[in-house]
């Protein structure tokens, strides 16, 4: 089977990082009451006129360029090193913050983003600037004009660069970026497209979803491109949103007679799930394979001391390896996966061969539903379907008498709450041994089960049963976990 090292893997991860780079003046700030104050202040200090409206009217290129209107060339230095003295005193303190700014800071943050400031301001001035206004960037780097501009986006490894000047626009496609254009400064749309902005916003109140759209674009063209690079593949199926689109991502990509789906039967799986797991791979014409594994011949799945997941993972791996018969085994570990915390069936995943091409290709889970609608996929809503061992707390041996009565009690819960018109989406049993079961269902309807206790007595063969008043957690088995996996 097709494998990949750790650096190779770094290297795919690096194509999808995100690094964007704003232009200061009228991008994220309008500086243009205090740059006049500080002109009319150098006006009257030196005696030479200077409309300062004027002056700012056409912010953007370096301050070299404006004073030369004003001075001679002779006086230009001296005027450019008095306009600085004065530029703190005057200046900062009446700069605002453009429309959007601050959103737009956090969606580059909260994709996983890093902000960078290229501007033509000195770079204790531009940090002056933002700290007043309460941005915050990763870098700032200053005294930048065009060339200089171009330089440092390369340095910073930057993937789009906003600006408002035709000079950024330039600057960008040199250094071959996406370029952003926003006509909240001198230039217009029209200008702005002719210098090269790839697009063009009114403000930066439209970045957020620009943004969003981007690397949705970016990042499935970048798993396009993995997946074609793979040849033939089989991927591990389980049904859930993540394997359901990279399955028919593969076959997008590569044609249905290079994809194999493979979903593991074996009783850590809610027959539920099977019959739904089996219908995309007819829609798409795609081989479907439910080999049987046996993870709990495992002494390490079935101890369940929290790398239990480990265990389960080796074990389906190592059945789907030989029935790949050379072809490369894909699992749907997407980007919010890898810095999820403890996630020891990655590990087991990566040592086996494996890939994971949502997360080289940095698609997190929303960016995964958002996809797999625009595709007419019916999974992209899917709720999170964690396999029936995830629901048992750690330190309780698994076994395949304990699956089996959480299924059962799932599914007669489910039943009964449909019956009596409360809605849920998410639901869990938690197996707590002895304590009994924990019954998690979505926040908004613990209020409704609470009021008819009646219901849980569909939850059979543990001792007692609650309704945990926090509603369904992801995840929260593990906040049981011991200390060591931690």
């Amino acid at each position: 089977m097709a494998s990949r090292n750790a650096s190779s893997a770094t290297t795919e991860m690096a194509t999808a990082r995100l690094v964007v780079g704003f232009d200061l003046d009228m991008t994220l700030l309008d500086t243009r009451p205090g740059i006049a104050a500080a002109l009319r202040q150098l006006s009257a200090q030196t005696g030479v006129p200077i409309d300062a409206d004027a002056a700012v009217s056409r912010l953007g290129p370096p301050l070299q360029q404006e004073l030369a209107h004003w001075f001679p060339p002779g006086a230009v230095d001296a005027a450019v090193t008095s306009f600085r003295e004065l530029y703190p005193h005057h200046a900062i303190a009446t700069s605002a913050a453009l429309p959007g700014a601050a959103a737009a800071v956090e969606a580059v943050r909260s994709a996983g983003g890093r902000v960078g400031v290229i501007t033509a301001k000195r770079d204790d001035l531009a940090v002056a600037h933002l700290a007043h206004v309460g941005l915050v960037a990763d870098e700032v780097h200053g005294l930048c004009w065009q060339d200089g501009k171009s330089q440092a986006l390369r340095e910073t490894g930057a993937t789009v660069y906003v600006g408002d000047h035709l000079a950024d626009m330039a600057a960008a496609r040199a250094a071959g970026v996406t370029a952003v254009g926003v006509t909240t400064g001198p230039c217009s749309a029209q200008q702005l497209r002719e210098a090269g902005a790839d697009v063009v916003l009114a403000d930066l109140t439209g970045f957020p979803d620009w943004l969003a759209g981007h690397l949705l674009g970016v990042r499935l063209a970048t798993l396009d491109r993995l997946l074609r690079g793979l040849g033939r593949v089989v991927v591990a199926y389980s049904g859930g949103a993540d394997s359901a689109f990279l399955l028919a991502a593969a076959a997008r990509a590569l044609g249905p007679g290079n994809v194999v789906a493979a979903t593991a039967i074996s009783p850590s799986l809610p027959a539920s799930e099977l019959t739904a797991a089996k219908r995309l791979p007819r829609q798409l014409g795609v081989p479907h394979l439910t080999p049987e594994t046996d993870e709990l011949s495992r002494d390490g799945y079935r101890a369940n001391a929290g790398d239990r997941c480990y265990f389960c993972k080796a074990e389906l791996l190592e059945t789907l390896i030989p029935l790949a018969d050379g072809a490369t085994v894909l699992t749907g570990t997407n980007a919010d996966d890898a810095v999820a915390g403890f996630r020891p069936g990655i590990r087991a995943a990566e040592q086996r061969g494996a890939v994971a091409p949502l997360r080289d290709a940095g698609l997190t889970k929303a960016q995964v539903r958002q996809a797999s609608r625009d595709w007419g996929l019916s999974t992209w809503d899917k709720p999170a379907a964690a396999c029936l061992s995830s629901r048992i707390a750690y330190g309780i041996p698994i076994s395949r008498e304990r699956l089996a009565r959480v299924e059962r009690a799932e599914a007669a819960l489910r039943a009964a709450l449909d019956e009596a018109g409360i809605a849920v989406r998410d639901l869990r049993i938690r197996d707590l041994g002895e304590a009994g079961a924990s019954v998690e269902v979505d926040a908004a309807a613990v209020p409704a089960l609470t009021a008819q206790p009646e219901l849980l007595a569909a939850v059979e063969g543990f001792p007692s049963v609650v309704v945990d008043p926090r509603g369904f957690r992801s995840g929260s088995m593990n906040d049981g976990l011991p200390a060591r996996f931690r």
